[in-house]
């Protein structure tokens, strides 16, 4: 009985360390990202997604309410950070935005970086009446929607 205890034990340590982690990192905000990716910055300015904030306050069916509405048109709930910001889809940036820690994949990973995967999409994109899903790999050359590619996928 000690011994299942013990293990039930470190498995909630575990488990609540997981999640600490996984809120350590900090936002820095799309103008932050802007000063090493320029290029995408001034496409992803030009989106959808960059516009969503004020979208949403636009609306009138169903009308604006912060409480809601900043879940998915404010980068971490604030409107402070308006819009579907880079860190929105990439993860809180302050730890792996380091130019050391960007340029190794598996070290910016560590530090929080999120490559976009369909459930990534999924948190807003739902087909729920209000939002509709989308497909990830077809919307990938929408810029309209989405920035334009450093290293597009695939490549």
């Amino acid at each position: 009985m000690k011994k299942m205890s013990l293990v039930l034990l470190v498995m909630v340590i575990a488990a609540t360390a997981g999640v600490a982690y996984a809120q350590d990192h900090a936002y820095v905000g799309a103008s932050k990202c802007k000063m090493c990716h320029k290029v995408q910055f001034a496409s992803w300015e030009q989106t959808v997604h960059a516009k969503a904030l004020d979208a949403a306050k636009g609306s009138t069916d169903p009308a604006y309410d912060a409480a809601t509405c900043t879940a998915c048109h404010a980068t971490n709930n604030d409107e402070a950070m308006a819009g579907v910001q880079c860190e929105s889809c990439h993860g809180p940036g302050a730890d792996y935005k380091k130019m050391s820690i960007m340029k190794d994949g598996e070290k910016a990973a560590a530090n929080g970086l999120i490559i976009p995967s369909q459930d990534t999409c999924n948190g807003c994109h739902k087909d729920d009446g209000h939002s509709k899903t989308v497909d990830k790999a077809a919307e990938l050359n929408n810029t309209a929607a989405m920035h334009e590619f450093k290293n597009p996928p695939g490549e």
